[in-house]
């Protein structure tokens, strides 16, 4: 363990002034234990290459943590602020927290859970490589999201716009929004379900890989699926 720490700390002095912890494990799991040596050498800007499981703890800020090279479980915390973090190279679950914006963090390499959090916005998140679950969120924005690879889900949300974002891998739910343009998404590669919404224009869509719904909108009204066709290139059904 004392050999461990002296590494680590000639690792932070002699690289990029960035501490780099291992694992939670060489701390005996215990997250308390971590913060006590990170206090005594000052709070310094750190690193996790592992995963870090603090679900149902009392954590309210992350501070100086930099980055997640592993899972990080949030969820069922009163964490209200992810402080410094920039990446999670695994999933990222903030689950029944009250977070309101995740801050700098701007990638995440898995899924990324926020179902009934207290999320508006997406702050700095560029991309998420998994599932991206805001269903009984109070978002407003997805901020500068560009892509997300796996399933979005914003149904029965306040969404009014999706930004950058200009793919979704899966598929993509936004019925029962507000949405009314597309603007950048370019490309949907599952299901695109816009039933229910003031939509009026598909913006720059492209493709669709699945089947698409228009259901109960403006745009169902207003052309044929022949004429939707012409516009996007749909692999499936359309449902109008």
């Amino acid at each position: 363990m004392k050999n461990l720490i002296k590494k680590i700390l000639k690792e932070y002095k002699e690289e990029e002034k960035i501490l780099v912890v291992p694992s939670l494990k060489y701390f005996g799991d215990d997250w308390n234990a971590l913060q006590l040596f990170l206090k005594s050498k000052g709070n310094p800007k750190w690193k996790l290459l592992d995963d870090l499981y603090l679900y149902g703890k009392p954590i309210e800020s992350l501070e100086n943590l930099q980055s997640v090279g592993g899972y990080l479980n949030l969820s069922n915390t009163p964490i209200e602020s992810l402080g410094n973090l920039q990446s999670v190279g695994g999933y990222l679950n903030l689950d029944e927290t009250p977070i309101e914006s995740l801050g700098n963090l701007q990638s995440v390499g898995g899924n990324l859970f926020l179902r009934n959090s207290s999320i508006k916005s997406l702050g700095n998140l560029i991309s998420v490589g998994g599932n991206l679950d805001l269903v009984n969120t109070p978002i407003e924005s997805l901020a500068n999201l560009q892509s997300v690879g796996d399933n979005l889900d914003l149904s029965n949300t306040q969404i009014e716009s999706l930004g950058n974002l200009q793919s979704v891998g899966g598929y993509l739910d936004l019925r029962n929004t507000q949405i009314e343009s597309l603007e950048n998404l370019m490309s949907v590669g599952g299901y695109f379900n816009l039933m229910n919404t003031p939509i009026e224009s598909l913006g720059n869509l492209q493709h669709v890989g699945d089947w698409l719904s228009l259901r109960n909108t403006p745009l169902s009204k207003k052309y044929t699926k022949e004429e939707i066709r012409q516009m996007v290139d749909v692999k499936g059904k359309i449902f109008m």
